[in-house]
């Protein structure tokens, strides 16, 4: 199947982006060095087209409590204006998808999964959502969704629109227009820094990428690429689907209890209130003290030991702290802080510290 393209990718080829399939899009994964476009994001702004991701939209008198059926928390305690992370879950506590869910009004949600989750999530909630009074329409291929990201962020993004953008709360969204397009504008993002979201109608993606492209060309502002954007986010202990998150892993084991809120029938609530007693496995952060970079799949052993105990989920260099870093999976008894393990990479046991996640938090105020 040909691989999808954003509204944007042609003022992505005119700046010289390299592209990679991704969620069955074929989208920029940099434009130079993934390294500065990292840096720029930390320190400055970065710039990212996302309009890869899903947005279903559920609205009706029954959206509040059909969601709350499906999802592992409750959007209907969200006010309107507010977003809130969520999780899909099987019925035997695995997780489908992780999501963002706004609410947008009293009966209507925003519904945004992963790229490569979109068809099959859709699926679940309609199947989830028979009986309840709601409708649910798909508004991916209308939708697109930039990111500005980083400390400089509310600056570029507010002469821009009449919103006040840097007094919002972070995951508050609001409707407005931003350079005369209607857009949604969310402070949210997957980076671990300050930044807004801005889903707009497709065919407006390009005008406002090029807006806040030269809105911020004298503040730093750089486009950024997906993989700036996987560094960014595993620097911030974020999970990504296919890597911490599947349907053979519970929220408790990926460290997203905080998420799940089993006050509430919701489908799979009698086997995630098990699995949350006695999780199989633990989401840890490692540091590694040698050279070479731990990536997804590698086996990570106990010191003395051959048999692997875990394995790792993500893993690269991290520009802002300058050493190698890692997410894995390792039984609970070797998750703690401190607990030295190792990393396998081309046939070498390789040293790794434990940490604890995020191994990044921005500055405060």
């Amino acid at each position: 199947m040909t691989a999808r393209r954003t509204a944007l990718y042609d003022a992505h080829a005119a700046l010289e982006a390299r592209f990679t399939e991704f969620g069955g899009w074929d989208m920029p994964v940099r434009y130079g060095s993934i390294i500065e476009e990292h840096h720029a994001v930390r320190k400055t702004a970065g710039l990212f087209d996302l309009s890869h991701m899903g947005e279903l939209r559920v609205s009706g008198p029954g959206a509040a409590a059909g969601l709350a059926r499906a999802l592992v928390n409750e959007p209907g305690r969200l006010t309107v204006g507010r977003a809130g992370y969520s999780l899909l879950c099987t019925r035997d506590g695995g997780v489908i998808d992780d999501l963002i869910t706004y609410r947008l009004e009293d009966d209507v949600f925003l519904v945004v999964p992963n790229a490569s989750n979109r068809e099959s999530v859709a699926s679940e909630l309609r199947e989830r959502l028979a009986g309840y009074e709601v409708a649910l329409e798909d508004e991916t291929l209308a939708t697109s969704l930039v990111a500005i990201q980083g400390p400089a962020a509310a600056g570029i993004l507010a002469p821009l629109t009449e919103l006040g953008v840097a007094g919002m709360r972070n995951y508050a969204a609001a409707q407005t227009t931003v350079a005369a397009v209607p857009a949604l504008v969310a402070r949210t993002g997957y980076t671990g820094e300050d930044g807004f979201e801005l889903f707009v109608p497709w065919d407006q993606g390009p005008a406002i990428w090029t807006t806040l492209l030269e809105a911020g060309a004298g503040l730093g502002l750089r486009p950024c690429g997906l993989g700036a954007r996987d560094t960014l986010r595993l620097e911030a202990g974020m999970p990504l689907y296919g890597n911490e998150l599947d349907r053979g892993t519970s929220p408790f084991e990926a460290g997203l209890g905080w998420a799940v809120k089993l006050d509430h029938d919701c489908v799979g609530q009698a086997a995630l209130e098990a699995r949350s007693a006695t999780p199989g496995k633990q989401l840890v952060g490692l540091v590694l003290q040698g050279r070479g970079i731990a990536r997804h799949g590698y086996d990570v052993t106990r010191p003395g030991e051959a048999e692997p105990i875990g394995t790792v989920t993500s893993g690269s260099q991290s520009p802002t702290l300058g050493r190698p870093i890692a997410m894995a999976y390792v039984p609970p008894a070797d998750a703690a802080p401190g607990t030295m393990l190792k990393v396998v990479i081309r046939g070498s046991a390789v040293p790794a510290e434990v940490v604890p996640l995020p191994f990044y938090r921005r500055p405060g105020p």
